[in-house]
């Protein structure tokens, strides 16, 4: 701890507002708590809900970092009760409830995975948020298995750019939407199996001919409102819906018999607010499930673009755009 310094640059946002209200501020370094670590953080993903937090829609959860930021990827150079020293200048990135764009972080020991040879601090940091959502949604509470076919909104967001790079590990045929021809185009490339633009076609349509009139397996839905009707008409018999988020609104009206005479699942959840503990169980079956193919090189994060920690408003800026293609990150 004597290498470490007293104070760090970190980003505030305790203001809410534009992409201006996010500011350099100088702050303590924290210390891990039990069961933490404390990581110098090389880089950290900016995520959807960094954007909500700064417009001040999304407070952290009790306890966390009022910092944003949701991923981070660096060094252990501390590390708190009951974990084991050897973990000391090892590589990490993970999961955290709040406090990424910083110069350092606490995490819990149990949300971190290696950096394995091969993966820049980028990749490794744009990675935990988007592949616990994918995991835990798509895979565990949609019940996704191979064979499977989806449909994935958002196509060319670190979600649905995610979605789509498990899907093709795990033998999903993964159908996308996009808002332009170009951004459909990105999605096919990066191993979509469809892309619909769905400001030139009705998507309801197109994947009834897609799929023959059958339908999708599942829908993950980070729209919400009236696009929840229009998922439920594109499952098969027995599909799943899971809601992940609803930038169109949290209310949706929903034809019941539709959802009986078909048996369909309705579910969702959120991420941030989750135990240690769950998130632990999480990360314990990603190291053995999919952190293989990281560690092969068969998985990796479609990188958008990277700004310095400094220009956190401009990196939001071009979130809150929508041109990016994957996840935009910060660099320390």
């Amino acid at each position: 701890m004597s290498m470490i310094p007293a104070e760090m640059t970190a980003i505030d946002c305790s203001t809410p507002g534009g992409p201006e209200a996010l500011v350099p501020v100088r702050i303590p370094v924290p210390q891990p708590a039990p069961g933490e670590v404390l990581i110098r953080v090389a880089a950290a993903g900016v995520n959807r809900p960094d954007v909500l937090q700064r417009m001040g829609h999304y407070p952290p959860p009790p306890g966390a970092s009022p910092i944003p930021g949701l991923e981070i990827a660096g060094e252990v150079v501390a590390v708190g009760e009951g974990v084991g020293r050897e973990l000391l200048g090892q590589k990490m990135c993970a999961l955290v409830a709040g406090g990424g764009y910083a110069e350092y972080a606490t995490a819990p020991v149990a949300t971190c995975l290696p950096v394995p040879p091969g993966l820049s601090m980028a990749e490794a940091a744009a990675m935990p948020e988007t592949l616990f959502t994918v995991w835990t949604n798509l895979f565990e509470r949609a019940y996704a298995t191979e064979g499977d076919t989806v449909l994935v909104h958002g196509g060319t967001s670190g979600i649905g750019t995610m979605a789509i790079a498990l899907g093709q590990l795990f033998g999903l045929t993964v159908i996308v939407t996009c808002g332009s021809a170009e951004k459909c185009k990105a999605a096919l490339a990066l191993g979509a199996a469809h892309a619909i633009d769905y400001s030139q076609s009705d998507f309801v349509a197109e994947v009834a001919r897609i799929t023959d009139g059958q339908g999708v397996a599942a829908v993950l839905d980070m729209v919400g409102g009236d696009y929840v009707p229009r998922n439920l008409a594109c499952l098969a018999d027995d599909g799943r819906h899971v809601s992940i988020a609803f930038q169109r609104g949290m209310v949706a009206e929903v034809n019941v018999m539709l959802v009986m005479r078909k048996r369909l699942t309705l579910t969702g959840s959120t991420l941030r607010p989750r135990s240690t503990s769950f998130k632990g169980l999480v990360a314990d079956e990603l190291n053995r499930t999919v952190w293989p193919h990281v560690t092969d090189g068969r998985l990796r994060p479609v990188l958008d673009k990277a700004y310095p920690l400094a220009e956190a408003a401009e990196a939001h800026r071009r979130m809150e755009a929508g041109a990016h293609v994957g996840k935009i990150v910060l660099i320390v």
